[in-house]
């Protein structure tokens, strides 16, 4: 942070930082703070998307431990239901690729839809056999968490494995710790979980993409609902209603699609 305030301080202009992402529990002290902007002007604008309409937020019950033996086969069965009534149309964004080829296992083993996977070919081929099949399941992790912009019914629901918290043993993580242990912080409280939430709303936001969108977030995650920390997070995320039950989940999907079917 100290190199670049000097060299913003070097540079006489304006600067301006924007994103979708940057705040945690609607602050972007997070990010000045990384960034050494001590006195910069900060504008959270509200979402054009109405989310309180088009979206479903479900964390559901009786979900495995994170890191859990056998939990890519639970939660492959836990979620079939919902992803076959969908026809697909759906990415599952896993924090692991482990988790994710756990997954693409189980669900080519029990679905008849097409389950597409990152890695067997490109990103960009990937995106086009997606919206080209119209029915297929993307099981992906990594750089499908951002930067990918697939709009109206060909994606209607979105699955992530768990909170997308970064592994301990990541160098740039490790020197973050250190460095706000050295100042005095909490690295759990003022590192790992910032940084988690923006990873999450990332995720997240590959959902809605236009103001005709609608669907539903699944969060495969007690630890959102179960854990103190878990409140930041929601509080992050855009305002949708709640639920714990994927029966509810697929009902708001099967009402969304009857309602664009008869507005046809």
């Amino acid at each position: 942070e100290d190199k670049f305030r000097e060299m913003m301080s070097n540079q006489k202009m304006a600067w301006v930082f924007t994103s979708a992402t940057l705040s945690v529990n609607d602050d972007l002290h997070h990010f000045t703070r990384r960034l050494g902007l001590d006195n910069a002007e900060t504008l959270i604008l509200p979402s054009p998307f109405n989310y309180q309409e088009q979206t479903l937020l479900c964390v559901p019950r009786f979900l495995p431990s994170p890191n859990q033996y056998g939990a890519a086969k639970q939660l492959a069965e836990q979620l079939r239901p919902l992803i076959n009534l969908n026809r697909g149309r759906c990415f599952f964004l896993c924090t692991s690729h482990q988790m994710m080829r756990d997954l693409a296992a189980e669900f080519r083993q029990s679905l008849t839809l097409p389950v597409l996977v990152q890695g067997e070919t490109s990103k960009t081929q990937l995106l086009r056999d997606f919206i080209s099949s119209g029915n297929a399941l993307l099981v992906a992790t990594a750089s499908f968490w951002e930067g990918v912009d697939v709009r109206g019914d060909a994606l209607t629901c979105v699955i992530i494995d768990k909170l997308p918290f970064t592994a301990p043993d990541d160098p740039l993580l490790k020197a973050r710790m250190e460095d706000c242990q050295v100042r005095g912080g909490d690295p759990f409280r003022d590192v790992q979980i910032p940084d988690a939430v923006i990873s999450l709303k990332q995720g997240v936001g590959r959902l809605i993409r236009d103001t005709e969108d609608y669907g539903v977030i699944v969060i495969c995650d007690n630890r959102i609902v179960m854990r103190p920390y878990g409140e930041i997070f929601l509080k992050s995320l855009p305002p949708s209603p709640r639920t714990r039950s994927l029966t509810k989940a697929a009902e708001f999907l099967a009402a969304r699609q009857s309602q664009r079917r008869t507005a046809e």
